[in-house]
């Protein structure tokens, strides 16, 4: 390996992507156990690596050099190998200190709080400080020497005015669930998560949903990777260039969620930008008569609609955590709230507006068997499907033509995480 991560577990890591993006070279990734990372240091087979948990202080010991910020950070998550001698640096405290700049909430003379007391509060820490917050505390579920608890945060910090989450709680495939709450911190300004995946955390909707500034860790994951880079090549990689891969990048991850009455043509259009867009299609029903191995109609007509809208979002949950993906949802999928904050979490929501003349009532939509059904599940539905869509795509045309509208919409999107 020339070029590569190393880590424990990496199944779900996006650093290819992003290095592929950046240069053209090849960048791999190698699942290392405990017991084998000494030997791969030693043996210094690779050009430059990057390394994530746990593995982050482990490193230190089989390296010749560290540069100053990763001495005071304790970690080092870049190793560049120079005619042999190993030398380390910390991008992520690079990569955090541009997303909380990204965040446009200044830190300066702020009291601040960082969730978690793992490796990467270390680099919270330390960005914090640069940038001039005037406290700064951490938190755990236990107390130990400096560090305090959740509970005490809310209780006695509530005035804090910046937070940064380290914790994994939000993260894949955990994703409903958030280290705190937002809103018990009344002064609280900005937010910053560094889960990256799901692209906007339970934590960071929350906050949204406050009108606090909040960003997930994507950008930082991005950034990092920049920085690193520009220690592997000794070079320097323009603003604009990172700026273009991060949306690239963010752009490459959402979800296309289409949501609508039965019969506006769901799957039909998603079949269309499956192929147009080589993204691959989920459709939530076709989830639940997979796993229940039963048509939602039977399911409907001997255990009811609320048994049925339980299987459904437990299946939208499951396919919220998918990424770069087309997701088909049932036409009652908005009656729940949860499966909408769900489907924000990973994606961009189009409302499929087809006019109410040119639904079809089918025998195998339960909701929608006839004429007068659909009537009453339109008037029901409809400012709900308004309401939950980002953006509404009027279907009063061929598929086709909702495919281009679409396609259009979603590729020219400057997307915010």
């Amino acid at each position: 390996m020339e070029y590569g991560l190393i880590g424990e577990h990496l199944p779900h890591s996006f650093s290819p992507e992003i290095h592929k993006r950046i240069g053209d070279y090849k960048y791999e990734i190698k699942e290392l156990a405990p017991s084998e990372v000494e030997d791969f240091l030693k043996k210094r087979d690779f050009k430059g690596i990057n390394v994530t948990i746990p593995y982050k202080q482990k490193v230190i010991p089989f390296l010749d050099e560290i540069d100053d910020a990763a001495k005071k950070i304790g970690a080092v998550n870049t190793i560049v190998n120079r005619g042999g001698k190993l030398f380390g640096y910390n991008t992520d405290f690079g990569g955090l200190c541009a997303l909380i700049e990204k965040n446009g909430v200044p830190v300066s003379g702020k009291k601040a709080i960082i969730f978690g007391n793992g490796g990467t509060s270390h680099t919270a820490e330390a960005a914090l400080k640069f940038l001039g917050a005037q406290t700064v505390l951490k938190t755990d579920l236990s107390p130990t020497d400096g560090v305090i608890t959740n509970e005490e945060a809310v209780l006695k910090h509530s005035d804090a005015e910046f937070i940064i989450n380290t914790t994994p709680c939000g993260m894949f495939p955990n994703l409903d669930s958030a280290a705190f709450e937002p809103k018990d911190f009344k002064n609280l300004k900005g937010l910053i998560d560094v889960v990256y995946n799901p692209l906007s955390t339970k934590l960071v909707q929350k906050a949204r949903a406050e009108g606090i500034r909040a960003q997930g860790g994507l950008y930082m994951l991005v950034m990092q990777a920049i920085l690193a880079a520009e220690h592997f090549f000794d070079t320097k990689i323009p603003k604009e260039k990172a700026e273009s891969i991060y949306l690239d990048i963010l752009r490459m991850k959402k979800n296309i969620v289409l949501i609508g009455m039965p019969g506006c043509g769901k799957t039909t259009v998603g079949n269309l930008l499956s192929k147009e867009l080589n993204m691959p299609l989920f459709d939530s029903d076709a989830l639940i008569i997979e796993k229940t191995k039963r048509e939602i109609s039977d399911i409907f007509e001997k255990d009811g609609e609320a048994f049925f809208r339980n299987l459904e979002q437990e299946a939208i949950l499951e396919l919220s955590g998918k990424t770069g993906s087309i997701i088909a949802t049932g036409g009652g999928a908005v009656l729940k709230k949860e499966n909408i904050e769900n489907l924000s979490k990973n994606g961009k929501i189009y409302f499929i507006d087809r006019p109410l003349e040119n639904l079809v009532p089918t025998a195998d939509r339960p909701t929608a068997s006839s004429i007068e059904a659909i009537k009453r599940r339109y008037e029901e539905r409809y400012e709900i499907y308004k309401k939950s869509a980002d953006s509404i795509i009027c279907a009063d045309c061929s598929p086709e033509e909702v495919l281009r509208k679409i396609k259009e919409d979603f590729l020219n999107e400057n997307f915010s995480d």
